[in-house]
This record gives structure tokens, C-alpha cells and sequence, in this order.
């Protein structure tokens, strides 16, 4: 790291800014259900909250408050409780949470979530679908599905110019002109055609932002962790998407992290070991998990969970403000399609991030809560071994299940992968002497 006085008004900015950001949010949701304002109900992989936000509804991000309990040491007493009411232990931790949230009347570690007006989610993942007929009947309320197609086959998409391109573009744009209606049905509000292009104007910002800062991260030494930071960095992408408060977050973020990469300040002390993360974050020892790594002075650049948790934003997409609705149809199929892709058609892409930043190694994180983002990874694992000699390590724990997480064994695994990373290492300074 460069020998300079550090602007600690612009250092550490993000993480600090994040955590306040989100407790605004939060704060924001329990004066929503004191005041008995119904919310809207969606998913991080295709929210479509740039119509919501035009009907003001609150907005509730299920999967973030579920893993906020495990983050928060306390998921178990929800997955117990609704176990008990009669829930498979063998379902998504995620769902087991916010039904144990509701069974309490809406109470979370750090809110009361406000009961739902309706629920908007795609078929991006499968549990999207079952997890809001939940709601359907717990509630009585309306659920829209959103059927974005997706790719076809590994290396086969639409492509802009191709009938079938525009036939999908048609066909999301029936269901998105329905969804409006929807809203305006529950509501009892017209659509603002120009308050839709405020919010647009504000998620382009956030987008172009969250790219910027992916590209930033190729920087050595790395400028934040993509499984720790990053996470916090994800949470507001979501959350605050297509809000001024978002939008200025990210521009500040960028900020911080261009500062950084032109002084080279470093988010780990000795960078010796850069890393991809392949899954979902273990939230039951979310800091611990990060620590067995960059404690051995290993960080992670890049993760597939930044890319499909950002429902795709992660491509920088820009919404065109002069014809908004016709970008929206388009943004949707290319960006809910690019956040499905990360979980099933994962491998020529972590081929590229191994080069493009400078990778030693492949951390696979499968778990047991979730088998969308789980299946396939040890195919996916052999071939990306085919293609490259790189090192990777394969650790089983969960997201949501401290039941499932043994420490012990976490660490010793991860203490046994960098063995082989520095004697592979070794291995190459000898060669080239």
C-alpha cells in the first residue's frame, strides 16, 4: 500500500454508509406496518421495483430480511418455529424464516415488516412461485408472475435482430402492461408515466455504478471483499434501488473505490491470494466464514452471488428515459436472463473472471437450503477444471442453518486449500528461476 495519509472521509465510506442506509430502510418498514400501509412483496432476481416505487408501495425484499435473521444469530429460533407448524426442514431457509417472521406478526430482529398488498416475483427461481402462493393464502392477497424466458441452452440466447428476440420482448411487455394494471387495481392510483422515468433515471445510476465497481475490484491489490463488503454493497443495490438515496450511495461508492485503486489501499493487509466465490454467502457465521480466508490473507474479488442477487444489474444495463417502458420490457429479459445464467450456466464466464482478475482460486460454496443456486455446482466445478489448471475448493455448509455448519471442518478444509495454494505458488517461483 502507498505511504500516504488516508481521506478516511471517503476510506470505509461504503461499508459505513451501507449499514446506515439499511437501517433507514428498515426503520422505514416498521412505521409502514405500525401505520397499517400494505407493501409490495418481491425477490432480488427480477423485482420490477421501478413500477412499484411509481405506486409508493413499500417494499419488501423477503429474501434480505430472512438472511438478515441468520446474519443476526437468531434464524434458528424462526426455522424451529415453523417447523414446528409443520414445515419440511428439508425446504428453502429462506422460506422458513419469513414465515416465521409472519407466525410472529411481522416481527424481525430489526423491524416489524409490514403485511403484504400484493406479490411480484419472477421464474427466475423455482421457489419464487411456491413461496408466494404462501402469501396467497396467509394473506389473501394478489400474486403476479412474471415468465421471463430465459436462455435456452448454454451458449444459446436470443439475440437482438432474431424473431424470437423480439417475440420475448412482446411477451414480457403484455405481462409488465398487466402487472401496471394490477397496481393500479390495488392502489386505486393511475401510472405516472414520469415518475416511472425518475425511478429509471435512478436504478441507471445504481447499475452503471454496481458495474464500475465490479471493474474497480481487478485492481491489485483488491479494494473490497465480494463476499463480505461486497455483500453490503448488494444490499443496497437492491433495497434502494431506484431511489436518490441509492443512486448518491453508489456514486460515493465509486468514488471511494477510485480514490483506493489509485493509492493502492488494499482491503486486506498482505494480499497473497485472490479468489472467486461460487454459491451463496454462509450467513450463520457470515464473518467468521469471511475470516477463515482473509485471515491467511486471502480475498474475494468476485462472486456469482454478486451477479445473480443483483438480478442482473451487475451488466450496467441503461434504461432509455426517452422510451421507458419498451427499455424496461428489454432490460427485464436481458437481466433477469443474465442473473439465471450465473446459476446454471456458470463456467465460461468464471473462465474469463480468472483471467480478467488475476485469480488463484475457486471457492464452491454448495448448501444445503438451497438447491436452485446448489445443483450442478460439482459438474460445473469438473468442467471449469477442464479448462483451466486453477486450484478450487468444494466446503458444504449452509445459509440460513447454523444446525448444518460445522466450524471445525470449514476451517480446516480452507486451511488445507491454502496449503496447496502456497505450495503451488512456491512451485511457480521455482519454475520461472
Amino acid at each position: 500500500m502507498t505511504n500516504i495519509n488516508v481521506n478516511k472521509d471517503i476510506v470505509g465510506h461504503g461499508n459505513k454508509e451501507g449499514a446506515k442506509l439499511f437501517v433507514n430502510w428498515y426503520n422505514e418498514l416498521t412505521e409502514a406496518a405500525q401505520q397499517d400501509r400494505r407493501a409490495a412483496y418481491v425477490f432480488v432476481m427480477g423485482s420490477f421495483v421501478e413500477i412499484l416505487r411509481v405506486f409508493d408501495f413499500p417494499v419488501v425484499f423477503s429474501e434480505i430480511h430472512s438472511l438478515n435473521t441468520a446474519v443476526r444469530r437468531v434464524a434458528h429460533e424462526y426455522l424451529d418455529e415453523t417447523e414446528d407448524y409443520g414445515y419440511s426442514p428439508d425446504i428453502c431457509g429462506y422460506v422458513k424464516a419469513d414465515v416465521g417472521i409472519h407466525l410472529r406478526g411481522g416481527k424481525h430482529p430489526m423491524a416489524t415488516i409490514p403485511k403484504p398488498a400484493l406479490s411480484v416475483y419472477t421464474n427466475t427461481c423455482n421457489t419464487y412461485i411456491k413461496w408466494a402462493e404462501i402469501w396467497e393464502r396467509m394473506f389473501e392477497i394478489p400474486i403476479f408472475t412474471l415468465d421471463i424466458p430465459g436462455t435456452r441452452a448454454e451458449g444459446i440466447r436470443t439475440m437482438k435482430g432474431e424473431v424470437d428476440y423480439d417475440n420475448d420482448l412482446r411477451y414480457i411487455k403484455g405481462q409488465i402492461k398487466e402487472l401496471i394494471a394490477l397496481c393500479e387495481e390495488v392502489t386505486g392510483k393511475k401510472f405516472d408515466n414520469d415518475r416511472f422515468k425518475e425511478v429509471l433515471d435512478y436504478t441507471n445510476t445504481v447499475s452503471r455504478c454496481w458495474k464500475r465497481a465490479l471493474e474497480l475490484n481487478r485492481s491489485t491489490p483488491a479494494l473490497f471483499n465480494a463476499l463480505y463488503d461486497g455483500t453490503i454493497y448488494l444490499g443496497v443495490a437492491n433495497s434502494l434501488r431506484g431511489t436518490a438515496e441509492g443512486a448518491k450511495y453508489f456514486e460515493n461508492l465509486v468514488e471511494e473505490l477510485e480514490y483506493k485503486a489509485k493509492h493502492e489501499i488494499g482491503i486486506v493487509t498482505e494480499e497473497e491470494y485472490r479468489l472467486i466465490f461460487v454459491g451463496v454467502p454462509c450467513y450463520p457465521i457470515f464473518r467468521k466464514f469471511n475470516e477463515f480466508f482473509t485471515d491467511l490473507n486471502g480475498v474475494f474479488v468476485n462472486s456469482t452471488y454478486l451477479w445473480f442477487a443483483s438480478g442482473g444489474s451487475n451488466a450496467g444495463f441503461k434504461y432509455d428515459l426517452d422510451n421507458p417502458l419498451d427499455s424496461l420490457v428489454e432490460g427485464s429479459l436481458l437481466n433477469v436472463r443474465d442473473a439465471g445464467d450465473s446459476m446454471f450456466y456458470q463456467t465460461q464466464i468464471l473462465n474469463d473472471m480468472i483471467d480478467t482478475y488475476d485469480v488463484d482460486g475457486v471457492v464452491y460454496h454448495p448448501i444445503k437450503s438451497c438447491r436452485t443456486t446448489t445443483a450442478g455446482l460439482a459438474d460445473n466445478r469438473r468442467a471449469l477444471m477442464e479448462l483451466r489448471d486453477i486450484p478450487s475448493l468444494f466446503i458444504e455448509s449452509d445459509m440460513m442453518n447454523r444446525r448444518v455448519v460445522s466450524e471445525a471442518q470449514l476451517k480446516n478444509r480452507v486451511e488445507a486449500f491454502f496449503e496447496g495454494l502456497a505450495t503451488r505458488k512456491q512451485h511457480t517461483v521455482i519454475d520461472a528461476v
